[in-house]
């Protein structure tokens, strides 16, 4: 996940996550980096954070992953049953 230490969305994001059972959460933190932000930008054509992978699969944002686990999406995702 790409973040930055003080983003909302991304705690939020990060909350979910661990609610959903994920224990190990790699953060790169754009904010330390700005190599790994241009890296995020040109992987998601996005420059807002969090930006959110689960294995090579790419969510998108917190609105996203929220969907996502609304619909069913996430817990298939995270038992490996979306490719």
């Amino acid at each position: 996940m790409y973040t930055t230490a003080i983003c909302p969305f991304c705690i939020r994001a990060e909350k979910l996550l661990r609610a959903r059972g994920v224990n190990e959460i790699e953060k790169i933190r754009v904010d330390l980096d700005s190599d790994r932000r241009d890296e995020m930008m040109r992987i998601t054509g996005r420059r807002t954070v969090p930006q959110i992978f689960i294995g090579d699969y790419y969510v998108g944002g917190c609105e996203e992953l929220q969907s996502l686990d609304r619909e069913g999406g996430l817990a298939a995702l995270l038992h490996g049953q979306i490719a």
